[in-house]
C-alpha cells in the first residue's frame, strides 16, 4: 500500500496557500485505490528544537545510552520511523524571512541523523531514507524569486529542501512554488489554478 507522509509547516491554520495546495495533492493521492496518508502538523503539534541531551544521544552508541539519553532521542526515533514508513513525502511550507519556518527546521534537525537516515563510512555520506520521492509545496509572500529576478539569490527554501531531502537519500524532489501571495488575490488565480493541475498530475505519478 503506497504511503504518503504529509508535513505541514505554515503557522497559519487557515488561509494558508501552502496548506490549501497540500490538500489538493493529498486528496488526489488518497483518491487512488490503496493509497494511504499520515500527517504531522508542525503548527498544531510543534516539534521542540534539539538540545544538548538530544545531540549527546545522537552521537552515543545505542548500547551506551542511559535512560536519560534514550528519552532525549525518543522523539527523533519516532519522527524517523514516520519517514521510513513512507513511500513518498509531502512538505507544505511558507517562506519566512527568505527561509523555512523554524518549526520545519526543528523537524529536519531531528530527522537528518547519522546511522538513521544518513550513513557515514568515515569518508562519504549516503542517504538511507526510505521515501523514493518528495513533493514540496511552498508559498512566498513576495514575488521575484525566479531565475534572474531580484530575489533569486535569496530563495533559501526550495533549494535548501531539495538539498537536505536528497542528502538523506530521496532521489526525486519536485517543488511547486506560488509567489506573491500577499499581492492582489485576483492576480493569483491563474497561478493557483496551474499549481492545482500540476499537483494532481504529481499525485498520479
Amino acid at each position: 500500500m503506497p504511503h504518503l507522509l504529509r508535513i505541514d509547516a505554515s503557522a497559519r491554520l487557515s488561509g494558508s496557500v501552502s496548506r490549501d495546495l497540500g490538500d489538493v495533492f493529498a486528496a488526489a493521492w488518497t483518491a487512488r485505490p490503496g493509497h494511504a496518508l499520515s500527517r504531522r502538523d508542525l503548527a498544531r503539534a510543534p516539534v521542540p528544537h534539539i538540545d544538548q541531551p538530544t545531540i549527546a544521544g545522537f552521537f552515543s552508541p545505542a548500547e551506551a545510552r542511559t535512560p536519560e539519553l534514550r528519552a532525549a532521542t525518543a522523539l527523533s526515533d519516532a519522527l524517523i520511523a514516520e519517514v521510513q514508513a513512507a513511500d513518498a513525502l509531502l512538505i507544505t511550507t511558507a517562506m519566512y524571512n527568505f527561509g523555512v519556518p523554524s518549526a520545519l527546521k526543528a523537524w529536519i534537525d531531528h530527522v537528518v541523523r547519522i546511522h538513521r537516515t544518513v550513513a557515514f563510512d568515515g569518508r562519504d555520506f549516503a542517504g538511507i531514507a526510505h521515501p523514493r520521492r518528495a513533493i514540496v509545496v511552498a508559498a512566498y509572500g513576495a514575488g521575484g524569486y525566479e531565475a534572474g529576478a531580484r530575489f533569486a539569490a535569496a530563495d533559501f527554501v526550495t533549494p535548501y529542501l531539495r538539498h537536505v531531502l536528497g542528502f538523506i537519500g530521496i532521489p526525486s524532489v519536485e517543488a511547486v512554488v506560488i509567489q506573491a501571495t500577499n499581492a492582489d488575490p485576483a492576480g493569483l488565480d491563474g497561478a493557483l489554478a496551474a499549481a492545482r493541475v500540476r499537483l494532481r498530475e504529481l499525485a498520479m505519478g
